[in-house]
This record gives structure tokens, C-alpha cells and sequence, in this order.
């Protein structure tokens, strides 16, 4: 399937009500054929990482012209890099709220749960400092998926990466992923928020539907972060 090809399935709506129902029908095969998921505190995940972490500090960002332009207009820019067993995208995106404002909304865990549909439980369970490391459950179709990121942050700098916590198991295989916010062109009053995950699943889901689920994450990270920044700048006036 071309690029072009998914991009259009994106977005049309009917095809993405025939994507979850697809999905539904394979996690309720799945369950029933195949062992339960079952995240475990008292045990340590299968493995010590499968996927490449994120480098510290990520890379400098390159924003191409069209790309510069797109963020101009208020519009998100999105990158996607489909692996093997997983998929990495990236989210670009220009917020209205100052870059602590913006750190400040996508540290706040507890809340994400009122602000993301998906996401039923987001406790911190241990913190040191930027490391903190946090239990999440979501619930989608019929399967809730519970797992443990690690996170490292620099509070300072307003960028961190994350990890699975690798000491408990998780239902999934592995995620890592990264945050950036910086000043937007250089006004103080706006940011230029970067957010980039790689997921890789437990069992075997068609790389159409993978491909679906990746997308759909990074969309709603454009959405609740520059909702809840932007209300909380306002707010603060």
C-alpha cells in the first residue's frame, strides 16, 4: 500500500469505522485464542528493550520549507517511519501558550485521563527529579492494555524521553518515544512542540491497522496538548 494510498484510508471516516471493527474482530480472536494480556508490577517485562531508544538529546529538528510553511498556518506537520514490527511517527506542531505552559500540560499525568478518551488510568509511581515513571491503562474496542513508561526529563530544557520500565511487565512489547518544546520562531508567548513514539505490539496485528492506531495517536497529541495549553495560557491571564 503506498503512502498516498494510506493517507487517503486516513481520511476517510468510513474507512476508519471499517478499520476499528476489523480491529475489534481480531483483538476478540485474539483474546480468545490466545493467552490474556496480563501486565504484571511483581514482574520484570520479557526482555530489556527490543526498540531503539531515542538519542539525549534528540536531534536537532529540520524543518523543510513546506513543512515551515504548513506550521505558519496553524497546521501540524506529520512524519511517520513504519518498521518491521512497530511504527515511528512524529508529530510537529505550533501551540498558542508559552513553552512552560505547554511542559507544564504534558507533565501533568494525573489529568490525562480527563483530557485523552483512551486513557482510563495515568498514575506516577515513583519520581526522582525529570525521571518518573508511570502506570497507564487505556481501553479500546474490547481490550484494556495496561503498561509502565520510564520517563527521563529535563525539566530545564523542556525535553525528555521515555522507555518501558523494563521492571514490570507490560502488555506491550516495548514503546520509547520523545517530547520537545521550544519557543515558536523565537516569540516567547508560543511553542513548537515535537512528539515522537514507536510502539511495537504483543502478537500479530496487520501492518494496515498498525498503521491506523500510530496515526491516530499522534493526532490526538496535537489536539489535547494545544486544547489544554492554550486554555490554561488563557486562564492565566
Amino acid at each position: 500500500m503506498t503512502q498516498a494510498h494510506r493517507a487517503s484510508l486516513l481520511e476517510d471516516p468510513g474507512m476508519n469505522r471499517l478499520a476499528c471493527s476489523l480491529l475489534a474482530a481480531l483483538l476478540a480472536s485474539a483474546g480468545a485464542a490466545g493467552p490474556a494480556l496480563a501486565a504484571d508490577v511483581n514482574k520484570p517485562h520479557g526482555h530489556h528493550g527490543v526498540l531503539k531508544p531515542y538519542a539525549r538529546p534528540p536531534p536537532p529538528l529540520v524543518l523543510t520549507d513546506k513543512e515551515k510553511a504548513t506550521l505558519d498556518q496553524g497546521k501540524s506537520v506529520m512524519r511517520q517511519l513504519e518498521g518491521e514490527a512497530g511504527g515511528r511517527g512524529m508529530a510537529i506542531f505550533r501551540v498558542d501558550a508559552a513553552p512552560d505552559t505547554v511542559w507544564a500540560i504534558i507533565n501533568d499525568f494525573h489529568s490525562y485521563p480527563k483530557w485523552i478518551d483512551e486513557v482510563k488510568k495515568c498514575e506516577i509511581y515513583k519520581k526522582d527529579g525529570g525521571k518518573i515513571d508511570v502506570a497507564f491503562k487505556i481501553a479500546s474496542f474490547p481490550v484494556t492494555i495496561d503498561y509502565f513508561i520510564a520517563h527521563d526529563y529535563d525539566m530545564v530544557n523542556r525535553w525528555g524521553t521515555w522507555t518501558l520500565d523494563y521492571n514490570r511487565d507490560s502488555d506491550l512489547d516495548d514503546s520509547v518515544g520523545f517530547w520537545r518544546v521550544t519557543p515558536y520562531q523565537g516569540d516567547p508567548a508560543r511553542s513548537l512542540v515535537e512528539y515522537s513514539v514507536d510502539i511495537k505490539i504483543k502478537g500479530w496485528v496487520p501492518d494496515f491497522i498498525r498503521g491506523l492506531l500510530v496515526d491516530k495517536g499522534l493526532k490526538q497529541a496535537t489536539n489535547w496538548v494545544k486544547v489544554q495549553s492554550e486554555k490554561r495560557q488563557l486562564a492565566a491571564k
